[in-house]
């Protein structure tokens, strides 16, 4: 039995994080409106981390433990805030009972902002009677909505990590939820409960994963998100065709999902190492800004993807003012340095990186800098290739 206080106060925060949502534009279907209304995410996680307001020494976020026993009123009122809580770094379970502020780390599980849940399965076209494969169980509550929307036995979902999908189905059990649940990993999907109309993941991938496409019935829909080492993400809805291939549009807006931990990219070592390598190497002043994919903006995130979509074994990473590329499948390098209000490029190995950037940049300038919106994945026994009408074809890695 729940303390009263839990009781009493978790039904109106649901209410007014439902009036918020809806105020927002976020959540306009009335079912999925309910179904906000009615799961309990507070008894999705029992502890999680926030960040707190300034960084360490050393630069890095410290992220504090909040639990019902340390903070109760900050734990439920972020409980039913629209805000991805995380609940595990680096692969390691806390111990709530004796939670310990963390510094840095990478989050590798989190209960993901209630907007976003509601709005993947809202964007995946998922309605009653459809049955539903769910990659990423994480805490248990995108799927306790779509529990609530669906009858729990069209819902499958899997999980990677055996303890998280441990508590995730302790509270959905104890909710009366009761979906199909299996630790698995989602590069495969799951055999068993094949064929599905609806596949969503809450992780991205470096690329399509065949296994999705055979387990989908034909006229069904994939919704998942691309990414990579450059950290370009990019949503796509596929639609799957009798013959096996699919294609789709991608989506807009800057949506990123941690990566399937089967795609998470290598350590690549110390960038110095690298730079030692390429500092020989004749130096060129660069057609484009760094900026261009490391901008927060709309355009630099959808940018990001392309540009990763050229190089897709690269990866960045900035040290003082010097902007570093390693490849560490080809051993390719290139050290990007300011030079006034310019950028000096140095590049070795077989890949010329930044060059292979700047040849997309400059085809998406000529094209009229067109949105994601634009862009049609096609995903057939040949490939995979992100296509526009003005733009060379662009291969994504297969996995």
């Amino acid at each position: 039995m729940l303390p009263a206080d839990q009781e009493t106060d978790a039904p109106h925060l649901r209410h007014a994080m439902a009036e918020a949502l809806v105020s927002d534009g976020a959540l306009t279907d009335p079912g999925w409106r309910a179904a906000v209304e009615r799961v309990p995410r507070h008894r999705f996680v029992p502890g999680f981390y926030l960040p707190a307001d300034e960084l360490d020494r050393q630069g890095l976020t410290v992220w504090e433990p909040v639990t019902p026993g340390l903070d109760y009123g900050r734990w439920l009122a972020a409980a039913y805030s629209d805000v991805t809580l995380i609940t595990q770094f680096d692969g390691d379970e806390p111990d709530w009972s004796t939670p310990v502020r963390r510094h840095g780390g990478s989050p590798t599980s989190s209960s993901t902002l209630p907007s976003l849940a509601v709005q993947m399965w809202a964007d995946a076209d998922v309605a009653e009677g459809h049955t539903v494969l769910e990659i990423g169980t994480g805490t248990g509550y995108s799927t306790a909505l779509a529990c609530e929307r669906l009858d729990p036995a069209d819902v499958t979902s899997i999980e990677i990590d055996p303890r998280r999908l441990e508590q995730a189905a302790g509270a959905l059990f104890a909710c009366g939820y009761t979906p199909t649940l299996a630790v698995a990993d989602g590069l495969y999907g799951y055999w068993p409960e094949a064929k599905f109309d609806r596949i969503v993941a809450a992780c991205s991938f470096r690329a399509v994963p065949p296994a999705l496409l055979g387990q989908t019935r034909p006229g069904g829909k994939i919704l998942l998100t691309l990414s990579g080492w450059l950290y370009g993400y990019a949503r796509v809805l596929l639609t799957v065709k009798g013959d096996g291939t699919a294609e789709g549009k991608l989506l807009g807006g800057t949506v990123s999902f941690m990566s399937a931990r089967t795609h998470e990219a290598p350590v690549f070592g110390n960038p110095a190492h690298w730079a030692a390598g390429v500092s020989g190497a004749a130096a060129r002043m660069a057609r484009h800004h760094p900026k261009r994919i490391t901008a927060a903006t709309e355009e630099a995130f959808h940018l990001r993807f392309l540009a990763q979509c050229a190089v897709p074994d690269a990866q960045m990473t900035t040290v003082g003012d010097i902007v570093h590329l390693v490849d560490v499948v080809t051993g390719s390098a290139a050290t990007l340095t300011p030079a006034g209000d310019r950028w000096e490029v140095r590049e070795d190995g077989p890949v010329r990186l930044w060059e292979r950037i700047e040849d997309v940049l400059c085809l998406y300038d000529e094209a009229g800098r067109p949105g994601p919106e634009t862009f049609t994945l096609h995903v057939y026994d040949g490939g995979q290739h992100v296509r526009h009408p003005q733009l060379p074809a662009l291969p994504l890695r297969r996995p």
